[in-house]
């Protein structure tokens, strides 16, 4: 099941055009639209720093939001574009798109690894070496995984996981078509034992 989904918290911004973002922008907020879903757009003005901070957290354009604006009801948002300030590189704009339940989008999901203790390779100095801790999966809305699990179980040193060796959860799949590489075990380096002794 999905995990918890964060909220993104927005005001409905009163007049539109060029007046009232730049308004918007001189009073701390970056204006933005909310559209899709069958419903009108909604015109709405996001705290700078609220919105700053989020952005830095990274993955802005792949993390599904529960939008809450006051006197409308949360609806479910996925962002489709953030406009810069050519010269300061700091957000002018943000563009919202209204997800139903059923709707199929990208996320980038975390892999989770489980039974070390059970791994061979990991026993006898393995290194688990992780190429990608998250991977980006085509989902459905309402039901998005909190993550992927990958079996350590039974893996030797020299051992390669790929995508196609994780069990997806229903409905889910990778949006890359080759079966690349999650993570491997390598042998420990000589120059960590010769450290050790």
């Amino acid at each position: 099941m999905a995990g918890e989904i964060p909220d993104l918290l927005a005001e409905v911004r009163t007049g539109t055009g060029k007046g009232a973002a730049r308004q918007a922008r001189r009073e701390s907020y970056v204006p933005g639209i909310v559209y899709g879903g069958g419903k009108d757009p909604l015109p709405i003005n996001i705290k700078y720093n609220y919105l700053l901070t989020r952005l830095r957290k990274g993955r802005f354009l792949s993390t599904l939001f529960n939008l809450k604006v006051e006197g409308h009801d949360d609806v479910r948002v996925i962002c489709r574009g953030v406009q810069r300030d050519v010269v300061k590189d700091l957000p002018t704009h943000v563009d919202l798109m209204r997800l139903r339940r059923t709707s199929r989008i990208n996320l980038f999901i975390h892999v989770t690894f489980i039974n070390h203790e059970a791994s061979p390779g990991l026993k006898r100095g393995g290194t688990l070496t992780v190429v990608r801790p998250e991977v980006e999966l085509e989902v459905t809305a309402g039901d998005i995984p909190d993550h992927i699990t990958v079996d350590l179980a039974g893996k030797n040193i020299g051992d390669v996981i790929h995508i196609n060796d994780v069990v997806l959860p229903e409905g889910a799949k990778p949006t890359i078509a080759r079966n690349f590489v999650i993570a491997n075990i390598s042998a420990p380096s000589g120059l960590r034992s010769s450290d050790g002794e």
